[in-house]
């Protein structure tokens, strides 16, 4: 049956923002990609910069081209936040009860995810971000307001709660909805959904570690027991072995990097 105008237009409109979105993950491919190589860097024994994401948003901006490059990184970071939003709330219309409320959520929790990239991107494009771990300084300021700690290991327990969502994805191929079927087919595609799964428990791993930072500086109510992502990677870079698990949870971030392209690639929302 043929379509009529407003189909059309509507076919049209989803064209538009599958467009946009692909950018968007293409730009967060490339952060995380970026940061692998600096977590790889500090597991060889590099220990200067920061491994996170504001210190890859760095390195990224010291390229060839690379302020331009990370003008973009923001403008694909605020397309997903958008995206996110709109999802929120007008997505999930075949969902009902506490699956609409879970979807919403998730979709609010990576609008923070993507801002939070975009907002490091714009500090360090206009360099108000250089001073100091950003983490232990809000953790400083709500550890000392009434019931701060409190504050601070809910954070804690929700980023770390974040993570683990994020692995579970990744070993439950929850992560394959996010493919388009051609994607998915063949040997490419089996390869792909490996890829993903590395990548997801990789920064789940990642993740959790820095919730687990928060909740241990709510414990000891000392703000220099925080940090952000490098803190944790330098953690595990002094356990036994640390160089090693360190580049292997280097190598699975930036195999997410990589899935990020691969659904750019194979867009399914």
């Amino acid at each position: 049956m043929p379509l009529d105008a407003d189909d059309v237009v509507a076919h049209a409109d989803d064209a538009w923002v599958d467009h946009l979105v692909r950018f968007g993950f293409v730009a967060y491919g490339l952060v995380h990609l970026v940061l692998a190589f600096l977590a790889l860097q500090l597991a060889f024994g590099h220990r200067n910069g920061t491994a996170d994401t504001r210190g890859a948003l760095a390195e990224l901006a010291q390229q060839p081209f690379g302020r331009t490059v990370l003008w973009l990184v923001v403008a694909g970071m605020a397309l997903l936040v958008l995206w996110r939003l709109l999802e929120a709330a007008v997505g999930h219309r075949d969902d009902e009860g506490a699956a609409l409320w879970a979807g919403r959520g998730a979709d609010l929790v990576k609008a923070v995810v993507y801002g939070v990239v975009g907002w490091s991107g714009v500090q360090v494009l206009t360099r108000s971000g250089s001073g100091g771990s950003g983490s232990e300084t809000w953790t400083a300021r709500a550890l000392a307001l009434p019931a701060g700690a409190v504050l601070v290991g809910v954070a804690g327990l929700a980023v770390v709660g974040y993570g683990a969502w994020t692995a579970w994805r990744g070993l439950s191929d929850r992560h394959r909805e996010h493919l388009a079927p051609e994607g998915l087919s063949g040997t490419s595609g089996d390869w792909l959904v490996r890829l993903g799964t590395v990548g997801h428990v990789a920064k789940g791993v990642a993740t959790g570690l820095v919730g687990a930072l928060f909740c241990f500086a709510a414990l000891t109510r000392d703000a220099d027991r925080s940090g952000g992502l490098d803190e944790a990677l330098r953690t595990v870079l002094q356990q036994p072995f640390g160089p090693w698990l360190l580049g292997l949870i280097a190598v699975g971030i930036g195999l997410y990097g990589v899935w990020c392209l691969a659904r750019a690639r194979y867009l399914d929302r």
